[in-house]
């Protein structure tokens, strides 16, 4: 039998994991979002993350680890990014001529929205953003993320459940 190569908590360990994969996970990230620096800050926060969690990741994991953490941070950037746009485009698109009642519900509501979807687990998060945000359909969000069309939809039967439950009078 193979003889274990150790904790990802041992730091000679940790660091092979390091020169191993920081290159490959920056590069992917910034496949997504064609900024460096922003690739190579949520590749450091993966990094963190997986050092702060490496009792719990064996070590033949890691490196999906990584590439989940990175990708899911990028995509919670992304929403984050999206709604400030489209806020800022309301509001600056908008002539004042709105009632200011509308517009405290509209960001009252924005911000109910992204806290919902903030609660949502990692999985549940990825597949709803990638299909709402991303236009993504369920067979091409089951080949990127290689799951199945099922799993795909129970996912996001679970997202569309969670945020009705938490947006109470809305229609998402």
């Amino acid at each position: 039998m193979a003889k274990s190569l150790g904790s990802i908590c041992e730091e000679r360990i940790f660091q092979k994991v390091f020169n191993q994969y920081f290159k490959v996970v920056c590069n992917f990230i910034y496949s997504k979002c064609g900024n460096m620096e922003q690739a190579q800050d949520l590749c450091q926060d993966a990094f963190v993350k997986l050092w702060k969690n490496c009792a719990k990741v064996p070590f033949d994991k890691a490196k999906s680890y990584l590439f989940t953490l990175t990708k899911n941070a990028f995509f919670n950037e992304y929403e984050h990014q999206k709604v400030v746009l489209k806020y800022k485009t309301v509001k600056s698109g908008s002539v004042n001529n709105e009632d200011p009642e509308f517009l405290f519900r509209q960001k009252e509501f924005q911000q109910e929205l992204n806290n919902a979807i903030n609660k949502l687990t990692e999985k549940d998060r990825e597949v709803f953003l990638l299909n709402r945000i991303e236009k993504k359909k369920y067979k091409e969000i089951a080949e990127m993320l290689d799951i199945s069309i099922k799993t795909v939809e129970k996912r996001m039967h679970a997202a569309l459940t969670s945020l009705r439950k938490d947006i109470k009078n809305y229609k998402i």
